[in-house]
């Protein structure tokens, strides 16, 4: 496969998993924390970060709102909910696991 094919695959799966999670408002970002390690916040950070890569300035706010299909603060208005005392307990135990395993 040549690298442009690759890209362009590698572009569709992200587009497909940022589709499929902007259906999915009922799973919130701190499930997706406390089972797999990342989360919406995650995915536009690294949207952000590799569009500062190559030179294009987008803030965070930019890069969430690139993810998100709109400004983050209107939708943790519309689909966030309060995190359980246990979801956020569990939340503490797994971060430290969560960032190491991303700076690796």
């Amino acid at each position: 496969m040549d690298d442009q094919t690759r890209i362009e695959l590698e572009a569709a799966a992200f587009r497909r998993l940022r589709d499929h999670l902007a259906r999915r408002t009922d799973v919130q970002n701190i499930d997706m924390m406390n089972l797999a390690g990342f989360c919406r916040n995650c995915l536009s950070r690294w949207y952000q970060e590799a569009a500062n890569e190559r030179g294009i300035e987008m803030s965070k706010d930019e890069g969430r709102e690139a993810f998100y299909g709109m400004p983050y603060q209107e939708w943790r208005d519309r689909y966030q909910t309060e995190a359980s005392a246990e979801k956020t307990a569990e939340f503490e135990t797994a971060f430290d696991r969560n960032v190491g395993a991303d700076k690796r």
